[in-house]
């Protein structure tokens, strides 16, 4: 058996009440993702060993499922909603000013420092503050934001990727 690193042992205690043929297993993608960020192969692995099935076999049920990451998300997320009522309202032209401030090519990428990502959010039904956002921390908080100009989005942009605080934009 391979020496137990602190991280090994962490992702056990994150799954150790998941039980094989019970079900589990996307409930305990779930929470590894929730407490370290992302899955790890190293995460997959122990995953498999408690599930008692074929590492590739996890990987392939979670690579089905669009919520799950396999990197390190950045420590900003930007989610840009993509729903009719923001696209009509000019989310697209926001979506691209913020992947140009943040010198991002497209959709799914994090900045060179790990600071901010841009990726496709779901619309949540709040049409009414279209065209929208979605900040997220980590597993800190989801703040959503809306009745965004470019030029708004733009602040916000570099607000984030600069780490000075958005509290004083939210107010404009």
């Amino acid at each position: 058996m391979p020496l137990e690193t602190e991280s090994t042992l962490r992702i056990r205690s994150i799954i150790k009440d998941f039980k094989p043929n019970n079900g589990d297993l996307l409930a305990a993608l779930y929470a590894v993702q929730h407490e370290m960020g992302y899955l790890s192969k190293e995460a997959l692995e122990i995953i498999a060993d408690q599930f008692k099935m074929f590492t590739a076999e996890v990987y392939g049920m979670a690579s089905f499922y669009e919520e799950y990451r396999f990197d390190p998300p950045a420590k900003t997320t930007i989610r840009w909603c993509s729903g009719p009522a923001c696209r009509t309202r000019n989310s697209t032209g926001i979506r691209d000013a913020m992947l140009a401030t943040l010198d991002l090519d497209e959709i799914g990428e994090q900045t060179e420092d790990g600071q901010c990502s841009v990726v496709v959010g779901q619309c949540n039904g709040t049409c009414e503050i279209a065209p929208m956002i979605w900040v997220e921390e980590h597993t800190t908080y989801e703040l959503p934001i809306g009745k965004l100009t470019a030029a708004k989005s733009i602040k916000l942009a570099r607000a984030l990727h600069n780490g000075s605080g958005i509290g004083e934009l939210l107010n404009d």
